[in-house]
């Protein structure tokens, strides 16, 4: 029987004698789908599909309970052996929807300070010992996704001795300045995809993968997304704005606004590396093209970062060694399409 069946199936026994629909809601970036039940009265509800063959759903059931203290939707029903979880449906409107229909930065700064506001109560929640620590190995081992499935799979340019050289100084400058960091509660996937729009405070999704590691992580997760980009000023009060939020909550964050912002900057070196990575990924192992677009939105955050700090020139030199000099939109997306043509992957 095919997994959707399998879905309807479980979902009539939770309602019997009961007319409903169903809807594809969405996709996460692994397994999982989300479909939307339509009861006869209107109301709806959100049904997880997480294959038991590979995806284990305990770790949301376990992070749920941990985020509890903001708007996560309420687990009602349970299937572990079928991969089946009945949840509270908290819309239709995201994030990033809600931003993409109201372009006004006055919008967009009110929506992001609400998710600052979230983000904020998840960390002054945070202590030590419940979530898996997001220490230096596991930082280490998503950093060298961009190595080997960006550099090697997307460029088809694995990384030669001098490269692996510039690669290998670069990891040695950047991730002591990010073990350092204070530790928070951390969501690892705080975007406004994940974010809905919901009365109150907004709804979070997604959150399954939280550890416990450095506080600018998911602010840097906010700020600098894949599918919505704002200006280096718009940026720096947003994150202004979330470390005087932070302060006066007495979340661990520096003193001084100049030795954050570098924290924040940092921080987005390695999740950069570690998304043109992942979106490689999915694409030459996954099939999954989605995301494969958006490769160059990071590529350009990463050079305008490398290229700020003496420590990390390694990286900058690496990366205008792959993808040319220029640091704009059009060059970075030129040499992608010109990789693509010569590789016949276009």
């Amino acid at each position: 029987m095919e997994r959707l069946d399998l879905l309807k199936a479980w979902v009539a026994g939770l309602y019997p004698d009961t007319a409903f629909e169903v809807e594809f809601a969405a996709a996460d970036a692994d397994f999982r789908r989300y479909f939307r039940v339509v009861l006869p009265d209107g109301v709806s509800r959100i049904v997880m599909d997480a294959p038991p063959d590979k995806m284990d759903t305990e770790p949301y059931v376990r992070v749920r309970e941990v985020f509890a203290m903001v708007n996560v939707p309420a687990i009602l029903a349970r299937d572990a052996a079928q991969g089946f979880m009945l949840l509270e449906d908290l819309g239709r409107v995201t994030y990033l929807s809600a931003l993409q229909h109201d372009e006004r930065e006055v919008v967009h700064k009110h929506l992001l300070l609400e998710a600052v506001d979230t983000l904020i109560e998840i960390q002054r929640a945070s202590r030590p010992g419940v979530l898996p620590e997001y220490d230096a190995a596991v930082l280490t081992r998503e950093l060298n996704l961009f190595p080997e499935w960006f550099c090697a799979k997307e460029l088809g340019q694995p990384l030669n001795f001098a490269q692996r050289q510039l690669w290998d100084a670069g990891v040695k400058a950047l991730l002591p300045a990010l073990t350092s960091q204070a530790k928070v509660f951390v969501h690892r996937d705080f975007i406004v995809r994940n974010l809905m729009l919901t009365p109150g405070q907004p709804g979070v999704l997604d959150f399954q993968d939280a550890v416990y590691g450095p506080i600018s992580y998911d602010l840097v997760s906010l700020l600098r997304d894949a599918f919505v980009e704002w200006d280096e000023e718009f940026v720096l009060d947003v994150a202004v704005r979330y470390w005087e939020k932070a302060r006066a909550a007495n979340l661990p964050v520096p003193a001084d606004i100049d030795a954050f912002w570098r924290d924040f900057e940092w921080m987005g070196v390695q999740r950069h590396l570690k998304v043109a990575g992942i979106f490689a990924r999915l694409y030459h192992r996954d099939g999954k093209d989605k995301y494969r677009a958006e490769i160059p939105r990071f590529i350009k955050y990463l050079k305008k970062a490398t290229r700020r700090y003496g420590e990390l020139a390694p990286f900058y030199q690496l990366l205008v060694q792959l993808t040319g000099p220029d640091e704009d939109d059009a060059s970075v997306d030129r040499v992608f399409s010109a990789t693509r043509l010569a590789s016949g992957k276009a």
